[in-house]
């Protein structure tokens, strides 16, 4: 029942329109129902949409299609902004990346490629080709709407006096939060496994020297899953964003050219550099990750147990054991604390932590000590770790003294939104925008659509 649900679902709105259907009876006859600049609006790309939306459950108080008709006339404002912006630019990689996880949507819930080709009567191939522009599209608006708000920030006297001008009701809740600290014990990884995994590199690099492809071992042979799919091509990246030692020997390689063995805390790489623009580069590796012995996981078990029980018994302090003894570099110095990677921010929803994490914290009460268990770091390795809660909210009204972080956040994004809206306003009065009578009665939030 739901996989023909999901069926119909696609049928009408797949790709939001990129495909056609060619039966007589399921074929849209597209009519351009609104122009912005050069760019046109086709009536199937709202019919699309707006399936598309009523199938997510999706509701509305007013006019769905003349909402959706609005937002596209948004989006075509952007492209049209992000086609001029030199700054703005998207990749093969981003866009077959894409590509590849709405493939992958759609064959999860159609069944194989073969199915979704006989579904839709279009070869794989066709139908990326199909969605290549309008992915395109998608992504320069994206990164348009975000060079317009890049720049905006707050000062703490705008957060309070946005925050008290608030009335009481529309002052918002925050969930209970907590804030704990880790102590983790990564596994040692053996001799022989390392000297394997250096000589089975040592071996790709020997290959692609001697004339193999090196996209082709990446997309083989690489652990990485993010670039993989991609022959093992990344984005253009700067130093900072890289680990330390991955960076210093692909900054210092020539184009074309294949590094020596580089180790790095995700495993060991061979870069190989594609392009270097400024103080960016274009490179692309293949990842193997150290396989880990069993016997040195028990080893890792049997030490942070001894740990736990010399914090257990006072025998050193929680500070003292994650400053020595602890894997995590990140957290170590800070007693183990954890941040936010995306917030910079130590206080935790329950949603936002780690699942491994959650399981074991839900229970704790504030400086208890959790017991040993086994997760994933942020590299994607297998490690001991134990945590301790630091503190735990109960759910409140937000307020400066607890909360300043998050009304700073809130503060910002009403503030982009308003600067936004404002771009919005300039750019369509000074841009040719026609919409056709048949939504002649759209009531549009912003009413200078209609000039």
């Amino acid at each position: 029942m739901l996989r023909h649900s999901i069926k119909g679902f696609l049928l009408a709105a797949l790709f939001l329109g990129v495909v056609t259907v060619s039966s007589a009876q399921d074929k849209v006859v597209d009519q351009i129902v609104a122009i912005v600049g050069s760019n046109p609006i086709l009536k199937s790309d709202i019919e699309a949409q707006a399936i598309q939306r009523q199938a997510e459950g999706q509701t509305t108080e007013g006019d769905l299609k003349c909402e959706i008709l609005e937002s596209l006339l948004e989006q075509k404002l952007l492209l049209a902004e992000a086609e001029l912006d030199t700054n703005i630019v998207v990749t093969d990689n981003q866009i077959n990346s894409n590509m590849d996880r709405r493939m992958s949507y759609f064959i999860e819930n159609i069944g194989s490629e073969k199915e979704v080709e006989t579904y839709f009567k279009k070869s794989i191939n066709q139908l990326k080709s199909e969605m290549g522009e309008m992915i395109k599209e998608q992504l320069k608006t994206e990164q348009m709407q975000t060079t317009i708000t890049k720049n905006v920030t707050s000062t703490p006297s705008e957060v309070r006096n946005y925050f008290r001008q608030q009335p009481k009701e529309q002052i918002p809740m925050i969930g209970s939060q907590m804030e704990y600290a880790q102590i983790t014990i990564l596994p040692v990884i053996t001799e022989q496994e390392d000297l394997e995994v250096k000589s089975k590199l040592r071996d790709f690099k020997r290959r692609v020297e001697a004339g193999e492809n090196f996209a082709t071992l990446a997309v083989m042979y690489s652990e990485d899953p993010g670039s993989a799919r991609d022959g093992g091509a990344m984005d253009y990246v700067g130093r900072g964003m890289l680990d330390p030692a991955f960076a210093t020997e692909a900054f210092n390689l020539k184009v074309g050219t294949v590094s020596k063995v580089v180790k790095s805390e995700y495993g060991y790489h061979i870069i190989q550099l594609i392009d270097r623009k400024g103080e960016k580069i274009k490179c692309r590796h293949i990842l193997i990750r150290p396989k880990i012995d069993p016997l040195e996981l028990d080893k890792s078990k049997n030490r942070i147990d001894s740990l736990a029980s010399f914090i257990a018994k006072k025998s050193i302090s929680w500070e003292q054991a994650a400053y020595l003894y602890s894997s995590d570099k990140s957290t170590r110095n800070n007693g183990g604390l954890v941040t936010s990677q995306q917030t910079g921010s130590s206080k935790f929803l329950m949603e936002e932590l780690d699942p491994a994490v959650s399981k074991v914290i839900t229970d704790l009460k504030v400086g208890e000590v959790s017991a040993p268990f086994l997760a994933m770091d942020d590299k994607q390795r297998q490690v001991y770790k134990m945590v301790k809660l630091l503190s735990r909210s109960n759910a409140h009204p937000a307020n400066l003294q607890e909360d300043y972080q998050y009304l700073s956040e809130v503060f910002i994004e009403k503030k982009k939104e308003k600067i936004y809206r404002e771009w919005i306003a300039k750019q369509q009065a000074k841009t040719y925008i026609h919409i056709d009578d048949l939504y002649s009665n759209c009531n549009f939030r912003l009413k200078s659509w209609k000039k």
